[in-house]
């Protein structure tokens, strides 16, 4: 982190250098499409090319601009939060996104950080980040009036980076309303609003990217994608559209240096809708839970298990005294819908299982051997924390898969961090070459079923494997338990008609 603000004379600099890159660049465009004189344009067919002008935001900043603030977050920080800090902005999504002030000691000292937030209700209830107010040992808001009020948290939810506040004004606050974020398209303008660099009520403006992104930030990630220009400061400022609703909150950024690059992201306003509510009634977020671990169907595992690529979700592992099986679902089940809504992946069947009421039932259509079967779930509470036999005593080396399997004792168990109970057999080596090595298969991956059967030992593994590859499949599904995690790992076998 930077400690020392731009003075002005490094700010004017800075701002003259900005115009004359821009200059140059605007020059190099006009003389570029001079080469384009002889080139036809090209019409999208059956849509004649209609002039038209950019957008003119000006009203709409106008408008939303008085709801939108700056947090100030006094914390205290020693040399090594601040260490911390440092290591933070150099991860590829940067949510430290807030502009540290003062003097940085060695001693322990007083740190102020900046960030964005908007008004979501006349009562003074705002919406940021989590990670704007983490660390608070006091809060300010700045109002676009000016008037600075302190600030009180209700409530956080880290998993997915939203918090709210509440100021007391004394009077009715200026606020905006959530819009629908499901509606959003790639393409269609947008524009950010916040306090970058500690450069209050900026507005930048751009087009919607993407849509449902997942940038490994926690486990409901779906951003919106947007180039409009944001950066450090702008964290917990809204994204309109043109009709003045947020569509999201400016969260994180793409950037090897720490400054836009045209690669930001946003929290969709319906999140932030679910999530505000219940921060507001109650302080915290509760979640509905099923207790299943889930993957993407890959193109090999769809051959080997005879399914749809990118068509459900396929649960790798199932908690022991879970809902899911209370339910009776298995490793190998496909869960293809929730409630209706379709599932094509498991971050969809994360985020629709979360936001079913604790006690609720949810009504899955589940694919089991082939088969489609309606199942009934009664919803459980997310946890806090999710936590998800000696019979052979010799290796075996199948040549085909390219996979020497030991037997897994007790020692083993313990050092593969495999829960208690587990039966099945350790990969102690992998061939160079081999499929197993194609697939990414690795020495202390432990193989606990073939397909949709459970093995228990190395010699059941073998039997398993030598069953499944006598079919007219050229792949093969492994259920592997890794670093204490279950996973489906598809192995495409060599041409059959070669093998000896």
């Amino acid at each position: 982190m930077n400690s020392k603000p731009l003075t002005p004379t490094l700010r004017r600099a800075a701002l003259a250098a900005a115009l004359l890159a821009g200059t140059s660049l605007g020059g190099f465009a006009v003389g570029h499409s001079a080469w384009a004189g002889d080139i036809a344009p090209v019409n999208p067919p059956g849509a004649p090319l209609q002039p038209h002008t950019l957008p003119d935001f000006t009203s709409l900043v106008t408008q939303v601009k008085p709801a939108v603030v700056s947090i100030t977050n006094k914390l205290k920080a020693t040399p090594a939060s601040m260490e911390q800090g440092e290591q933070m902005q150099q991860l590829p999504f940067p949510f430290n996104q807030m502009i540290p002030h003062g003097q940085q000691q060695q001693q322990e000292h007083a740190v102020e950080a900046r960030g964005s937030g908007f008004i979501i209700n006349a009562n003074g209830t705002i919406v940021t980040n989590n990670h704007v107010v983490k660390g608070a040992r006091t809060l300010s808001v700045t109002l676009d009036d000016g008037t600075v009020l302190p600030a009180k948290v209700i409530g956080t939810d880290p998993r997915t980076d939203i918090a709210v506040l509440k100021v007391n004004a004394s009077h009715p606050l200026p606020f905006i309303q959530l819009g629908n974020s499901r509606n959003v398209k790639p393409g269609e303008w947008v524009v950010a609003m916040g306090n970058p660099f500690g450069l209050s009520s900026t507005v930048t403006a751009g087009i919607v990217s993407a849509v449902s992104r997942d940038i490994g930030a926690g486990p409901y990630d779906q951003f919106i994608q947007v180039d409009a220009p944001i950066n450090q400061g702008n964290s917990g400022g809204p994204l309109f559209t043109q009709d003045g609703k947020v569509i999201g909150m400016n969260t994180a950024i793409l950037s090897p240096t720490g400054g836009s690059v045209g690669i930001g992201f946003a929290i969709p306003s319906d999140m932030i809708r679910t999530v505000s509510a219940q921060l507001e009634k109650t302080g915290k977020v509760v979640r509905g839970y099923v207790g299943v671990e889930a993957q993407e169907i890959t193109p090999t595992t769809a051959q080997a298990m005879h399914l749809k690529v990118n068509d459900g979700a396929l649960l790798a592992g199932v908690q022991s005294d879970s809902p899911a099986a209370r339910a009776g679902l298995e490793p190998g089940d496909v869960i293809e819908a929730v409630n209706g809504a379709k599932v094509t992946d498991p971050k969809e069947l994360a985020v629709d299982v979360a936001g079913i009421q604790p006690g609720d039932q949810a009504h899955l259509s589940v694919l089991h051997d082939g088969q489609v079967k309606d199942v009934n779930i009664k919803v459980g509470t997310l946890p806090s924390e999710q936590t998800a036999s000696n019979d052979d005593q010799s290796s075996e080396h199948h040549a085909r898969i390219g996979l020497a399997l030991a037997p897994l004792s007790p020692d083993m168990r313990n050092q593969l961090d495999v829960p208690d109970g587990t039966k099945g057999a350790v990969v102690q080596g992998v061939q160079p070459g081999s499929p197993a090595e194609a697939a990414g298969l690795q020495p202390g991956d432990v193989i606990v079923g073939v397909g949709t059967h459970s093995v228990g030992s190395p010699a059941e593994a073998a039997q398993a494997m030598r069953t499944a590859m006598n079919g007219s499949d050229h792949a093969l599904a492994l259920r592997v338990i890794r670093n204490g995690q279950p996973v489906f790992v598809g192995v495409t076998l060599k041409d059959q008609s070669k093998a000896g």
